[in-house]
């Protein structure tokens, strides 16, 4: 960061912003300072994205003030922070599939106006691609471009409009390890240049390339420190308020025989695009398989032919060697599997039933809650008390409604429920996503003592520090394809990451 001046380029003073009874951000202050990557690192739900759309635009606060460039600033619309020269990258892209790169970035500029010039604007951007080493077909439509070029038109179009602040939103999380390293490695060419960054992000080793971290809980800013004096110990504990381990305690491995095997599987994704193709794999009980892969590229789909939520084009699964394909759910959950999906809300639960009636949906039929056609609700009730103790759920009751619990107690609704269900095989899609350290240290020690007990599963998870830490085995997808299956302990997250990309690494072990 330059010591030239030590004036900030951005300032907020007391931010308040409440929703309701909520309050999202409780008197916030900090600043950036010109040249610097300042880090917002916080749980879910401490206020972290509130901040940045209220400096953006997006919100406006209840009180407090903004300084930018040491003036006070009232932005009520992210226009207004663009002309300021505040630019803001979401983690869900803002872009028009069926236009250009070009068009994406200066449609709704002041300079489009009703005539598009498209070769000053093409000159603009050239310029500025050859100043970031960036290689990209300004002319391609978004829908043509690989994720982690989408990515950089979003960028771009900050840069095309001289921002001096950038706030980006967790902007790795569709990346490769290399595409992750390039933008970092851009990002502080951009700082060198005086360009200031705000990043929101939960990968630490991210947080810690970062001049700064403020460190927000329960929507109140704990501390701002310098990365450079604290680590990721530090940070964590700060961050939940009190001491939680980053290790993994993963027992040593005990496999047994194959309980799910997969051959030559193939199946149409919700547009009847190939998703899957030829795919074959096995877990043994007592093995955790983690398949790696950029978002998109055939996870979901794999998880969902599996459980019969989706029809298969060819290929074929068996269970303990019996021939389950295209079973349905209800057959699947029979035969003793259980299903984490990727959307606990859409995909995983009924949000208006209460605890204790989702812990028994695909089970309601059981002796223990049902008989002669009629439901049990007292053996219901017995049920949910005890998974809420056995799984920690922290409810009022088991007749609380799950929506308004929590992302990681719901979730753990989803595992008590298929964990009690399942007796040979877990299937589980991002069981970590949008959860809490704590929380996040909870599934895993839950999924490492399911492993333990024997079972095989299958654990999708587009956090590659995740599966090295839970898998025995990493099987690599990329457009829909598995191209590599790698023991962990033979592998690097690099390697991985270039198979993530398409891209061949030297010494990978034949998929089988």
């Amino acid at each position: 960061m330059p010591e030239s001046s030590r004036t900030p380029i951005l300032k907020a003073e007391n931010v308040t912003k409440r929703f309701h009874q909520v309050v999202a951000n409780d008197a916030v202050s900090f600043d950036v300072m010109p040249g610097e990557i300042h880090c917002l690192l916080g749980e879910n739900g401490a206020g972290k994205s509130t901040l940045a759309e209220c400096l953006y635009g997006f919100l406006r606060p209840d009180s407090g003030r903004i300084f930018f460039e040491d003036k006070p600033v009232d932005v009520n619309s992210p226009a207004e922070a663009i002309k300021l020269g505040i630019g803001m990258v979401h983690q869900h892209f803002v872009l028009v599939n069926n236009l250009s790169v070009l068009e994406n970035v200066i449609v709704g500029t002041d300079s489009a106006g009703f005539v598009l010039d498209l070769r000053q604007a093409e000159e603009k951007l050239s310029a500025l691609c050859h100043r970031y080493n960036l290689e990209l077909d300004l002319k391609a439509q978004i829908w043509q471009l690989p994720v982690g070029q989408q990515q950089w038109v979003e960028i771009l179009k900050a840069l095309y409009l001289d921002a001096k602040l950038l706030i980006l939103d967790e902007p790795t999380a569709v990346l490769t390890p290399q595409e992750s390293q390039a933008l970092f490695a851009t990002l502080r060419q951009m700082t060198a240049e005086g360009i200031s960054v705000i990043l929101i992000t939960h990968k630490f080793n991210e947080v810690m390339q970062s001049d700064r971290v403020t460190i927000l809980r329960k929507g109140k800013k704990v501390d701002t420190v310098d990365t450079n004096s604290t680590s990721k110990q530090e940070l964590t504990s700060m961050m939940v308020g009190r001491e939680i381990s980053l290790t993994v305690d993963k027992p040593a491995a005990d496999f047994g025989e194959t309980v799910l095997e997969v051959e030559g599987l193939s199946a149409l994704d919700d547009r009847a695009h190939m998703a899957l193709r030829n795919v074959s794999f096995s877990v043994r009980r007592g093995e955790i398989l983690g398949i790696a892969g950029v978002a998109g590229n055939g996870q979901k789909e794999l998880l969902e032919t599996i459980i019969g939520v989706r029809p298969s084009t060819s290929g074929s699964i068996r269970l303990s060697g019996e021939d389950v394909t295209d079973s349905d759910p209800q057959a699947m959950l029979a035969n003793g599997v259980g299903h984490i999906p990727d959307d606990r809300l859409a995909a995983g639960l009924i949000g208006s039933f209460t605890i204790a009636e989702n812990l028994v949906l695909g089970s309601h039929r059981d002796p223990r809650f049902s008989a002669h056609s009629f439901l049990n609700f007292e053996g219901i009730a017995s049920f949910g008390k005890q998974s809420i103790a056995d799984f920690e759920i922290v409810a009022p009751s088991h007749q609380t409604i799950v929506d308004t619990l929590s992302g990681g107690n719901a979730q753990k609704v989803i595992v008590a429920r298929e964990f009690e269900q399942s007796t040979t095989c877990i299937l589980a899609n991002q069981p970590s996503r949008g959860l809490d350290v704590g929380v996040i240290q909870y599934m895993h020690r839950r999924l490492l003592e399911k492993r333990s007990d024997g079972f095989g599963i299958l654990l999708a998870s587009e956090e590659l520090e995740e599966l090295f830490n839970l898998a025995d085995r990493i099987a690599v997808m990329f457009k829909g394809e598995i191209r590599s299956i790698l023991p962990v302990g033979d592998t690097n997250i690099e390697e991985v990451g270039l198979l993530m990309a398409g891209h061949e690494a030297s010494g990978t072990a034949p998929v089988h």
